[in-house]
C-alpha cells in the first residue's frame, strides 16, 4: 500500500530529485534556466555504497561478538576434557607403578621381618623395573610438582629399608606413605570428572584403595609368617598324644602381633572399600569386577585372607601355613583385583577420550555455525545492500543517457529487471515521459521489423527442428551400435573367463588325483572351490550381458544334487545347512545349471547379510500343485520394510530390457538383478519375507515344466537323511565333489594341462624314489 498510494504522481516525483531530473527537463525547456536555483543535496559528494558497507560491518560484528562466547565455551569444555584425558593416562601409569611399588614392599617388608636373611634379599630385577618406571613418570613434564617429588623419594625408602634399624611395620609404612601419594592421582581425577562423563565417579578411586589394602594385607601377613620362629614337641599325658609347641621370643612375638593386626585393619579397609565401590559403581562396572575376580585362585586368596586375619594374633596353626602357598594364593587374588582395575581403567580413559572427541566435534560445529552464519550475515545484508545500489545506478545511468541524447527515437527506454518497488515505479515513470515522445515515430517501424523477424525466427527454428530430428537420428544409431559392440565385447570376455576358469579347473583336478599330502590337498581343494566360485562370477557377467551359457544335461537332475551345487559355488559354503527337501525330485536339464546359479546367488547374499556363526538354512517342499517351494533363510540384520516391499515389486515385475544400475535407490543389486533375470528366463517366482525371529527368507517357486520325473532306474541320494532337518557340511573333498555335480569338467587335450601334469611327473622322477604298492593302485 505504501508503495502505491504517495506514487501515483510519477510527474510530481520526478522532477524535484536531483538524477531524476534530466529525463523530465526537455518537454519543460522554457524553464530550466530555474533550476539551478533549487539547491539538491548538502556537503561534500558521497555515496550510498559506503553507507551500505559500513552497515554490512556492523552487522556482521555483531553476529560475530553473539557467537563468541558459545564458542570459547566449547573451547574451554575441551581443554577440560583434554586435560583430563591426560590425568586419566598419568592415572593409569602411577597405578602400575604403585602395583610395582607395593610388589617391592611386601618383598622388603618380608625381608626385614625374617631378620635381613641374605638368602630372602629382595630381589634387584624389580627393584630395576620399579626403577624403569619411576624415570618414566617423571620424564613426563605434565606431572605435578608433589608427585614429583614423591617419586624422587623412591629410592630414600628402599635404601632406609634395606639398611636402615626399621621394623618390619614402619618399613611397611614408609612405603605405603609413598604409595599413597600415588593414588592421589585417582582421587583427582574422580574429583575432576564432570558430570556428563557418567555416574561412578568415585568408584575407582574406592576399588583402586581396595586393591591397595589388599596388596597391603597380603604383604603384613606374609611378614608375620616369616618371623622367625621355632617349635618343639611337647607330650600331653592326658591324651598321650605328642603336639608341637611353637616358641618365639618377645621381641618376635610383639612384631609378629604388630604385623598381624595392621594386616586385620588392611582387610578391613579393603573390604569397606569394596563396598563402597559397589555402592557407587554402575553395575557395567561391578559386573566386570566380578567376572574377573572369580574362580578357584579368588577363593583360595579369600579363604587365607580369612583364616590369617579372623584375629588380631596369629594362633599356632596360622604359624603352621605354608608360606609358598600363601603367598601364591593372596598373589593370585590381588592379581586379579589388579587386573579388574586396570581394565576400568582402561575403559574409562576410551570414554575421556570419546568425551574429549565429542567436545572437539562440538567446537567444530559451534565455530562451523557461527562461520555459516557470518557468511549468510555477510550475504544477505551485501544482497540487501545490492538490491539498492544496483537499481539506483541504473537509474542514474538510464536517466542521463536519456537526458543527453539529441534525439529521444534514437536512444532505447531504461531497463530495469529488479523488484517492482519504488525504484520501478521511478524508472516507469521516466520511460513513460520518453515512450510519449518516440511512439509515433516507432510505430510503424517496430510493427515491421517485429514482422520480419518473427519470420525470420519461424524459418530458423524450422531448420533447427530438422537438424535436431537428424542429429537424434544418428546418436539413436550411434547408441545402438556401441550398445550391441560393448554387449559383444562383455560376452566375448565373459565366454573367455569361463574357458580359462574350466581349464583352469581341469589343472587342478589332475593336480589333485596325484596329489597324497592330505595338507596339499586340502589345499588344492580350496583352490577347486575358489575357481569354481569364479565361474560363477563369469556366468554372472554372461547373465548381465543377456547372453544365455548353459549345459544342457541329457537327464533330469536331482533337486538335492541342484542344491549342493548351489552350496559349493558359494565362498562361505561351511555355514549352509540343507534342511528338509521333496523326496526323489528332479529338475529339468535345460534348467538344472540356472536354478543351481539362481539359488547360489540367494545363499551369497544370506551369507553375506549375516553373523559370520550363524547358519543359513535351505529347505523345500511340494506345493499341492506340483510346484515346488524352496527357501534360503537366514538370520542376518534384515531389511527396512520399504526396501523389502521395493525389491519384491522389482522382483515380481521384471523387466529383462531394463539396464543393470547399482547406483539407484530401488536397485536391485548384482545378486538379486541375476536372480531377478533368471527366474525370469524360466518362469520361476522370487520373492523375499521378513522372518519373526530375525532375518530374511529368500522364496523360489518353482514350476512344474521345470520339474521332471525321477527315472525308473533312479536310486534314492546317498547322504543324510533329507526328511528331517540336517546339516550338510562341504568342507574339503565334499565341497569339490558337489561342485562338479552339474558342471562336468572338460576332458580334452588342454596345452595347459599336459603341461601341468608333465610337470607333476618331473617332479616325481627327481625325488628318484618309488611309491609303495598300496599307494600305487589308487593311483590315476
Amino acid at each position: 500500500m505504501q508503495k502505491k498510494r504517495p506514487r501515483r504522481t510519477g510527474k510530481q516525483t520526478a522532477t524535484p530529485g536531483g538524477p531524476a531530473q534530466p529525463p523530465g527537463t526537455p518537454p519543460v525547456a522554457p524553464a530550466a534556466p530555474a533550476a539551478p536555483a533549487v539547491p539538491v543535496g548538502k556537503g561534500r559528494a558521497t555515496h550510498v555504497r559506503n553507507r551500505l558497507i559500513a552497515a554490512v560491518a556492523v552487522v556482521t560484528a555483531a553476529v560475530a561478538a553473539a557467537g563468541a562466547p558459545s564458542v570459547i565455551a566449547a573451547s574451554g569444555q575441551l581443554s577440560d576434557s583434554q586435560d583430563l584425558v591426560t590425568l586419566a593416562g598419568q592415572t593409569q601409569d602411577a597405578l602400575a607403578l604403585a602395583h610395582s611399588l607395593a610388589d617391592e614392599r611386601d618383598e622388603v617388608t618380608s625381608y626385614v621381618a625374617a631378620g635381613r636373611p641374605k638368602s630372602k634379599a629382595p630381589s634387584e630385577q624389580r627393584s630395576t623395573r620399579v626403577d624403569r618406571q619411576v624415570d618414566e613418570l617423571r620424564t613426563d613434564p605434565d606431572i605435578p610438582s608433589w608427585l614429583r617429588t614423591d617419586l624422587n623419594g623412591v629410592a630414600a625408602v628402599r635404601r632406609s629399608a634395606l639398611t636402615g634399624q626399621s621394623n618390619a611395620l614402619q618399613v611397611h609404612q614408609e612405603y605405603s606413605a609413598t604409595i599413597a601419594e600415588l593414588h592421589k592421582l585417582a582421587e583427582q581425577l574422580a574429583e575432576q570428572m564432570p558430570a556428563r562423563a557418567g555416574s561412578g565417579a568415585h568408584a575407582l578411586a574406592e576399588l583402586d584403595t581396595a586393591v591397595q589394602q589388599a596388596a597391603a594385607a597380603r604383604g603384613l601377613l606374609l611378614a608375620a609368617l616369616n618371623v622367625p620362629h621355632s617349635s618343639r614337641p611337647v607330650y600331653d599325658p592326658l591324651t598321650g598324644l605328642t603336639t608341637r609347641d611353637d616358641t618365639s621370643s618377645a621381641a618376635a612375638t610383639k612384631q609378629r602381633d604388630a604385623l598381624s593386626a595392621a594386616a586385620q585393619q588392611a582387610r578391613v579397609r579393603s573390604e569397606a572399600a569394596l563396598a563402597e565401590f559397589r555402592d557407587t559403581a554402575p553395575e557395567t562396572a561391578r559386573d566386570s569386577y566380578d567376572s574377573t575376580v572369580t574362580g578357584a585362585e579368588a577363593k583360595s586368596g579369600e579363604d587365607y585372607l580369612k583364616k590369617l586375619t579372623a584375629q588380631p594374633t596369629l594362633g599356632d596353626d596360622d604359624l603352621d601355613t605354608d608360606v609358598e602357598k600363601a603367598d601364591a594364593a593372596l598373589s593370585a587374588r590381588v592379581d586379579l583385583m589388579r587386573g579388574a582395575e586396570s581394565s576400568l581403567y582402561d575403559h574409562r580413559t576410551k570414554d575421556l577420550q570419546a568425551l574429549r572427541d565429542d567436545d572437539v566435534t562440538a567446537l567444530e560445529i559451534r565455530v562451523a555455525l557461527l562461520g555459516a552464519l557470518l557468511l549468510l550475515t555477510i550475504g544477505v545484508a551485501t544482497a540487501l545492500a545490492r538490491t539498492l545500489t544496483r537499481p539506483l545506478a541504473v537509474l542514474r545511468l538510464g536517466s542521463a543517457r536519456l537526458a543527453g541524447a539529441e534525439d529521444a527515437t534514437a536512444e532505447e527506454a531504461i531497463r530495469f529487471t529488479g523488484r517492482n518497488d519504488e525504484f520501478a515505479q521511478v524508472v516507469r515513470s521516466v520511460n513513460t515521459l520518453h515512450a510519449r515522445a518516440a511512439a509515433l515515430a516507432e510505430r510503424i517501424a517496430t510493427l515491421e521489423t517485429d514482422r520480419k523477424h518473427l519470420i525470420g525466427q519461424r524459418q530458423k527454428m524450422a531448420d533447427a527442428r530438422e537438424e535436431l530430428r537428424a542429429e537424434l537420428d544418428a546418436a539413436a544409431a550411434q547408441v545402438e551400435r556401441l550398445r550391441t559392440g560393448i554387449g559383444s565385447t562383455f560376452v566375448n570376455l565373459a565366454l573367455r573367463t569361463l574357458g580359462l576358469v574350466e581349464r583352469q579347473l581341469a589343472v587342478i583336478e589332475g593336480l589333485e588325483e596325484r596329489e597324497q599330502d592330505p595338507d596339499r590337498l586340502a589345499t588344492l581343494f580350496k583352490l577347486d572351490h575358489f575357481a569354481t566360485v569364479m565361474r560363477r562370477h563369469s556366468e554372472n557377467l554372461l547373465v548381465l550381458a543377456g547372453s544365455e551359457h548353459v549345459q544342457q544335461h541329457a537327464g533330469p537332475v536331482p533337486l538335492v544334487d541342484v542344491v549342493r551345487a548351489a552350496v559349493s559355488e558359494i565362498e562361505r559354503y561351511e555355514r549352509v545347512r540343507i534342511a528338509a527337501l521333496p523326496p526323489h525330485a528332479h529338475v529339468a536339464g535345460f534348467a538344472a545349471d540356472d536354478l543351481s546359479h539362481l539359488l547360489a546367488e540367494l545363499m551369497e547374499n544370506a551369507t553375506s547379510f549375516s553373523p559370520p556363526d550363524q547358519p543359513v538354512e535351505v529347505s523345500g517342499w511340494l506345493l499341492e500343485n506340483g510346484e515346488i517351494m524352496l527357501s534360503v533363510q537366514d538370520e542376518g540384520i534384515g531389511m527396512a520394510a520399504e526396501r523389502l516391499s521395493r525389491l519384491n515389486a522389482r522382483l515380481a515385475d521384471f523387466d529383462p530390457e531394463a539396464a543393470y544400475d547399482h547406483e539407484s535407490e530401488d536397485g536391485l543389486g548384482l545378486g538379486l538383478y541375476v536372480v531377478a533375470r533368471l527366474a525370469h528366463r524360466h518362469g520361476a517366482r522370487v520373492r523375499l519375507r521378513e522372518q519373526k525371529q530375525g532375518g530374511i527368507a529368500a522364496v523360489v517357486v518353482v514350476p512344474q515344466p521345470l520339474l521332471a520325473s525321477a527315472p525308473a532306474a533312479a536310486v534314492p541320494t546317498a547322504g543324510p537323511s533329507l526328511t528331517t532337518t540336517g546339516t550338510v557340511s562341504l568342507p574339503g573333498a565334499d565341497a569339490e565333489a558337489n561342485s562338479n555335480v552339474l558342471h562336468a569338467r572338460a576332458k580334452d587335450g588342454d596345452p595347459l594341462v599336459q603341461q601341468a601334469e608333465a610337470a607333476v611327473r618331473r617332479a616325481e622322477a627327481a625325488k628318484g624314489a618309488t611309491p609303495p604298492a598300496d599307494s600305487t593302485a589308487g593311483a590315476p
